[in-house]
This record gives structure tokens, C-alpha cells and sequence, in this order.
């Protein structure tokens, strides 16, 4: 698909999931030997993929994990507990195989692609794609994080990405991230897509002290004092504008991801809060990508719960989680394992001997 300049991305129509299927899929569920909608949100989720992926009996053996790295210029003001050196060092381990993604992804059996869209390196790392757009953002206190081209690029780049492994086979794609800094930003982007008090929003990251937290609220409420958002009467450039200025080369290639998920009917499974706010950045700029998007967990950045309600999307998992790297994501790949092959072959009441439940109206 071609997508050349901002007109085109904001221009784009996406299609729904087939409500047929998806119903088709809730019959099947209500053939199953078990009380009605037993498995709860479980059962909504095999219909959703069905729904997303086109088939009755979906495929998800073929799953992806994409990560994309990133620094982020902000770490200047010292809102995080660590330097942006760590974004390389886990990226290299990325790279090897060894980080906590990789050893979650070998166990879930999920392919773990990491992509370089914005570290603060000039070495090519061993075993991450570099699609590098810049070496990390500015610092977003002082000027916009970055250009209109940038944005662009990122969010194209995550498109093409879910396009490659779409035809390579992969029947769903998990997002994560990497790179200090991203609560920050992600933070900033969430309170201004969704006029929040970034004081009751945002959390302590990788794990800020109380000092160290009212720096970071500090430095976001003065950010976004300085972008005058609130000006820009287009809601698709709006988002595009905030992202530009306040967002991380991370969070607008995950936006991509999730558009490409929509263009090309593959389910995106969301992690955390930057994922969330990614998502929720993407669905801004093009309406109807949230119907594509599967939301693993809570979380514990409080953020994160905001932005899946925004997109009217509750997480099948809660855990107190904070690990990052799309951990969390990878995580829900063994439950769907067991919803699937439940679907597949769960006994029917046929095999009971017995009458199907009835579903009455409440």
C-alpha cells in the first residue's frame, strides 16, 4: 500500500472485521459442553480474532513479537532512573536473544523481531533490524521531539512492518518497546490526546522516587504548557502534532504497527502504557484501527487503564506488571493457546448427550 505523504495516512478508510464471523464464532462457542459464555472475555477474544483474521477457525501458531527501540531526548531533564545508555545495552540483548522478551518469547513461542527506529548509536547492533529514523528525539521541553518527516517515517515504517510479516506468514503480531525515557513520553501524549492532569496520571516509570516523580510531573505539565494543541481544530492532525512534539520515535512506530494491523486484517496484541497510548494515538489518526487491537494487560502505570478505555478495551490479564519489552503481551500468547484449543475441540453437548443451554433475555 502505498502511503506517501500525510494525506494519504490521514486519508485512509479502514475496513471492519467481519460480524459475521464473529458470530459465527460465538455459535460454536454456544455448542461447546459448557455454560454460556463460560470463559467470559475469553470467548469474545477467539470471536474478535476470528472476526479480524477473516477465518472461522483462526491460526495464531504463526505469531510475531515486534519491539522497537528508541531513545528519547527528555532524559536530559533527569526524569528517569536511568541513563539512555540502557536502551542500547537492551537492545544488544535483544539482539543476542538473552533480554526478558526473548526468554518469555522462547517459552510462548513467539518470534521476537527487534527493530532499531531511533537509538542514540551509530553501530549497526547485531540481531536488531536497523531501520534507524534518528538518533533519538529532542528534548521535548525545549523544542519539538521531532520533525513532520520523522513522524511520518516512523509511522510508515511500523505500517510496512506489519505488511512484511502479514505476508510472511505470521497470523499475529504482539507489540513492545524499549527505551529510557518512554513513560515521559508516552505520559505527555496520553494527557494531551486526552486533556488530562498529567499530576493525577503519570507513574514512576522504571521506578522513581517521590522526589524524582514530582520532576517528571513537573517536566510534563511544563511541556505541555509550551504546545498550544488545544489550537488545532483537525483531531487527526491534532494527534499528529502531539506526537511531533511530545511523543518518542517508539511510540509512532507502534502507531504503525497497529494501522498496518487494521490495513492488512492481522490482530495486534497491545502491552502496556506506551502501546496503549500508541494505539490510542493511531486510532486518532485513523478511525477504525481500535477494532483490530487486543489489550494483554493492566498494568501498573494507572495511565495505561486510561488509555484502553479511551479505546473502549479492557485487558484480558491484570498481574501488576511493568517489566516492558512487550512482556506482557508475549504473556496472553499461552492463555489464547488454551481458549483456541478449547474452541477446537471442546466436547459438544452432542457428545453429552444432553440439550444445548438456551440463552434468555435479561
Amino acid at each position: 500500500m502505498n502511503i506517501a505523504t500525510k494525506k494519504d495516512l490521514f486519508n485512509l478508510i479502514i475496513d471492519s472485521p467481519d460480524e459475521a464471523l464473529y458470530e459465527k464464532a460465538k455459535s460454536n462457542w454456544n455448542s461447546i459442553a459448557k455454560p454460556l459464555d463460560g470463559l467470559g472475555d475469553f470467548e469474545d477474544l477467539i470471536c474478535r480474532i476470528s472476526a479480524i483474521t477473516g477465518t472461522e477457525k483462526p491460526d495464531i501458531s504463526n505469531r510475531a513479537a515486534v519491539i522497537f527501540c528508541a531513545d528519547n531526548g527528555i532524559v536530559e531533564e533527569g526524569i528517569s532512573q536511568s541513563g539512555k545508555e540502557v536502551t542500547v545495552n537492551v537492545a544488544k540483548a535483544l539482539g543476542k536473544g538473552i533480554s526478558s522478551a526473548c526468554s518469555l518469547g522462547e517459552m510462548a513461542k513467539v518470534k521476537v523481531f527487534p527493530v532499531d527506529i531511533g537509538t542514540d548509536c551509530d553501530e549497526e547492533i547485531c540481531g536488531v533490524r536497523n531501520l534507524k529514523v534518528s538518533k533519538g528525539t529532542c528534548n521535548f521541553l525545549k523544542e519539538p521531539a521531532m520533525t513532520e518527516s520523522e513522524v511520518f517515517c516512523a509511522i510508515g515504517r511500523g505500517i510496512e512492518i506489519a505488511g512484511e510479516l502479514k505476508n510472511q506468514g505470521y497470523g499475529i503480531i504482539s507489540m513492545g518497546e524499549m527505551g529510557i525515557g518512554n513513560t515521559t513520553t508516552s505520559t505527555a501524549v496520553l494527557c494531551a490526546l486526552l486533556g488530562l492532569d498529567c499530576n493525577k496520571v503519570t507513574g514512576r516509570g522504571a521506578g522513581l522516587d517521590d522526589k524524582g516523580l514530582l520532576h517528571k510531573k513537573e517536566v510534563i505539565k511544563q511541556a505541555l504548557e509550551k504546545y498550544d494543541f488545544d489550537s488545532i481544530a483537525d483531531q487527526k492532525e491534532k494527534a499528529f502534532q502531539i506526537l511531533r512534539s511530545v511523543g518518542g520515535l517508539d511510540i509512532a512506530g507502534l502507531a504503525g504497527l497497529a494501522i498496518g494491523g487494521a490495513i492488512y486484517h492481522v490482530p495486534i496484541v497491545l502491552d502496556g502504557l506506551i502501546s496503549s497510548v500508541a494505539a490510542l494515538a493511531a486510532e486518532c489518526v485513523v478511525p477504525g484501527t481500535k477494532a483490530y487491537l487486543l489489550p494483554s494487560h493492566k498494568g501498573r502505570e494507572g495511565g495505561n487503564q486510561l488509555a484502553l478505555e479511551a479505546l473502549g478495551l479492557s485487558p484480558y490479564m491484570n498481574g501488576d506488571m511493568a517489566l516492558g519489552e512487550g512482556t506482557g503481551a508475549i504473556m496472553l500468547f499461552p492463555l489464547m493457546d488454551l481458549v483456541l484449543g478449547f474452541y477446537n475441540n471442546g466436547a459438544k453437548f452432542g457428545d453429552y448427550e444432553m440439550d444445548e443451554y438456551k440463552r434468555f433475555a435479561k
